[in-house]
């Protein structure tokens, strides 16, 4: 019996051309709400840009990719970046040129870079926002995830300076920025399932990219949206409509999770 639904967002939850929840979708959701079945966002998005769907009754967040997880106001876990890598990365990248974004508990970046059209693009791409967020005011607070915007050779560089950190590719100009402490999907929803005292066999999950791969392969019941890649595809218990169709509504019903 599944008991909990964890949903990534943008081409998830949100339709993959254009953002948008579609009025199915957000039914859905009110109807797994209303049987009492715990409905968790796993996403990318910084904290501050989830906002949004709690009017749909859902209250913990993972964001971050799992950096920093809460629900309602309690912080169920969090990772954060040490001062000192934040410190050494930042001037680093001023160095350079380099654009670089800060996922606080709002999103702010680092004021390089602002009309440069591959930083622009990447932004609207991955979180679609139009505009250049706002610099950062002070290092001095805590930072769950560093993103740097440069192309695979632009990114080398950074590679050669800092061995020990482990750089994500997730777009053609943007990766996240991790120390040792490991960050995933599937992690984050490890420590959710141990904050409700559910079973992951008790879990589903949706997801389309390449970082939901794990969380998929971790929960019971894995679904991979329709515009998805293959490898994600491969890795799913079954593969629903597009995220555009209501691919959530399509499979909720056919495992008659909802009527």
């Amino acid at each position: 019996m599944i008991k909990i639904v964890f949903m990534d967002v943008d081409g998830t939850l949100l339709s993959e051309k254009d953002r948008s929840l579609s009025t199915g979708t957000e039914e859905s959701i009110r109807k797994l709400v209303r049987r009492g079945i715990q409905v968790v966002l796993v996403t990318g998005r910084p904290y501050n840009l989830c906002g949004e769907f709690r009017k749909l009754g859902i209250d913990t967040l993972v964001s971050a990719n799992g950096a920093l997880i809460k629900s309602g106001d309690e912080v169920i876990h969090k990772s954060v970046l040490s001062a000192r890598m934040v410190r050494e990365f930042s001037e680093f990248a001023e160095l350079n040129g380099s654009s670089i974004s800060y996922f606080t508990e709002s999103f702010e970046m680092n004021g390089l870079c602002t009309t440069d059209v591959r930083v622009t693009d990447a932004l609207r791409d991955t979180l679609g926002l139009m505009e250049y967020p706002l610099k950062i005011s002070s290092l001095e607070q805590e930072v769950y995830c560093i993103c740097l915007y440069a192309d695979q050779a632009e990114a080398e560089k950074f590679h050669s300076r800092f061995p020990a950190l482990k750089f994500v590719r997730f777009h053609p100009y943007v990766s996240n920025v991790m120390e040792e402490n490991e960050v995933s999907k599937s992690i984050a929803a490890g420590k959710v399932l141990a904050h409700l005292n559910i079973l992951k066999d008790e879990a589903m999950a949706f997801g389309d990219g390449e970082n939901d791969v794990d969380l998929l392969d971790y929960v019971g019941l894995g679904i991979a949206m329709g515009n998805g890649g293959d490898r994600i595809k491969q890795s799913a218990d079954y593969v629903t409509l597009r995220a555009s169709e209501d691919g959530i509504t399509h499979a909720l019903r056919k495992f008659k999770i909802i009527e």
